[in-house]
């Protein structure tokens, strides 16, 4: 259902949501970089969990145990330690009360602010972490990373879309993902170069992470802040030029103003505080779709994927620099199919991609259950042939490139462009924080289920994948090509959210 489907009587009627100009795709590609430091993040802690002389230097009781374990042992369980993913999972709960945080001061210093401080953050950390002497240095610039990834993963999405011409918001704001998996892929990349450097190549590792956080603070500053904040700070001048800046010198921009104004006017009503009034039933779809799709996105396992990749390729019987490679690969085949998402989320739509995705995620998370199973046992005292080795490698990037297709640039989307401007900051900051605790849950615990659950892990993800997909195609509607400004309409005219929407444009079913 996109906009050829939805013809709005009292909404916006000139389509200036279709100009595409070097303006605003430099904009939206300097925004969109702030993915870089959360993916590379998410590639580099497990390539560096899985060094030898890192784990040796932090986590040596961990090291004593992968050294001594005998033929008996479990290899699903040679990795469980809790302070070896408390390196990982520490970066997430700070991130979480971030994202809070940026909720509230992006409404009073913009979504450009929050984006600047966010890289800032991330630089910070990437340094503590560089010159890392002991555990405590190390969790401490890991919680200054998360305050950046918690920044940034709030603002950019929303920025991304308050700024995008809507026939193109899917395009420009899978943007953040594509950055996101070029971050991670560039992470895996460093990780096998650094790995040959025995003694110190996990500095080499943390500290490039400065790198990505430098790019969004400078692309920060030269770029203009959304026409909607600027609206909400009472700053129309800037607003219009912003405005203006984006669209082209000759677009006239007036009706897209209007509207924005409009918008803002309209939640000036609200005194009762975003974060109280999102929970109104009026609002109720949009929370409910926010919440279900970060906490989905988590569901789909890919999370721990990426993180721990390098470490499953160990376990399924790969050597340190090969298991480093296949990372490398799943890397490549993510950012692949992210590019394809890109090309295609606002010519099929939302809804198509999510299905698509879903299938294919089932299938391989099966696959893997199945071999690991069938060639390391419950015990985990079987060793896996090469052959079978390398299917689980091609199972686990056909899952990467199904979620790179779907649930990776629909996660940062969706929120986005859901809400209305009153509720919007608070709405993607509940998401993130959704999104970063699940994070927080999954890397803490994940090779704890591994050796717990075994190859029953993959099952168990595939069993939320197909929970979720039918969620989506029953309660999800398509937003594709709809102005912000007239998404009302969309919940409105859905079989069941519509008992929850109140909104005052016409919807013509004459096309549906």
């Amino acid at each position: 259902m996109g906009m050829e489907g939805i013809h709005l009587t009292n909404g916006p009627t000139t389509d200036y949501g279709g100009s595409l100009t070097f303006s605003v795709i430099l904009t939206c590609i300097m925004a969109a970089s702030g993915g870089l430091i959360f993916g590379y993040d998410i590639g580099i802690s497990g390539g560096v969990s899985s060094m030898l002389s890192f784990i040796e230097k932090f986590f040596p009781s961990a090291l004593r145990k992968m050294i001594m374990h005998g033929p008996q042992t479990s290899v699903y369980c040679l990795y469980d330690s809790q302070s070896l993913t408390a390196f990982t999972s520490s970066l997430y709960i700070a991130g979480l009360f971030a994202s809070l945080v940026a909720s509230k001061l992006s409404k009073k210093i913009g979504r450009k602010a929050i984006m600047l401080l966010g890289g800032m953050f991330f630089f910070i950390g990437a340094v503590l972490n560089a010159a890392a002497v002991n555990l405590a240095m190390l969790i401490i610039g890991r919680m200054f990373m998360g305050f950046g990834v918690g920044f940034t993963n709030q603002s950019t999405p929303v920025y991304l879309a308050e700024v995008s011409p809507a026939r193109w918001r899917g395009t420009f704001s899978s943007g953040f993902q594509f950055f996101l998996s070029l971050g991670n892929l560039i992470a895996n990349v460093v990780n096998f170069e650094a790995n040959h450097i025995k003694k110190w190549g996990w500095r080499l590792s943390l500290g490039l992470a400065a790198a990505p956080s430098l790019l969004i603070v400078f692309g920060s500053i030269f770029i203009t802040d959304t026409p909607s904040s600027l609206v909400l700070r009472g700053k129309l001048d800037a607003a219009k030029s912003a405005l203006q800046h984006v669209r082209g010198p000759d677009a006239d921009t007036d009706s897209e103003l209007k509207d924005v104004i409009k918008s803002v006017e309209e939640s000036k009503h609200n005194e009762a505080g975003a974060f109280r009034r999102i929970f109104m039933r009026e609002y109720r779809p949009h929370l409910v779709m926010a919440v279900a799709v970060a906490l989905f996105f988590q569901l789909t396992g890919v999370i721990v994927l990426a993180f721990f990749a390098p470490i499953l390729f160990r376990t399924v019987g790969f050597g340190s620099n090969a298991a480093l490679i296949g990372a490398v690969i799943l890397g490549s085949v993510n950012l692949l199919a992210t590019s394809c998402s890109t090309v295609m989320l606002d010519r099929l739509g939302r809804r198509p991609l999510f299905m698509i995705g879903g299938v294919v995620m089932v299938i391989c998370q099966v696959g893997i259950a199945w071999i690991m199973g069938a060639q390391l046992g419950s015990s985990g005292a079987k060793q896996m042939s090469h052959s079978y080795s390398v299917a689980v490698v091609v199972l686990v990037c056909g899952h990467a490139a199904g979620f790179g297709l779907s649930w990776g640039p629909l996660n940062w989307l969706i929120p986005s462009e859901i809400f209305p401007v009153e509720i919007r900051s608070a709405g993607n900051g509940i998401s993130a924080a959704v999104g970063l605790f699940c994070t927080f849950i999954q890397t803490q615990f994940f090779l704890s289920m591994l050796c717990k659950f075994k190859y029953g892990i993959f099952a168990y993800y595939a069993g939320w994948i197909v929970v979720m997909t039918l969620f989506i195609a029953f309660f999800m509607p398509e937003t594709k090509g709809v102005p912000l400004e007239s998404m009302n309409a969309v919940w409105a005219r859905h079989w069941y959210w519509k008992r929850f929407v109140k909104c005052e444009e016409k919807v013509d079913d004459e096309a549906t």
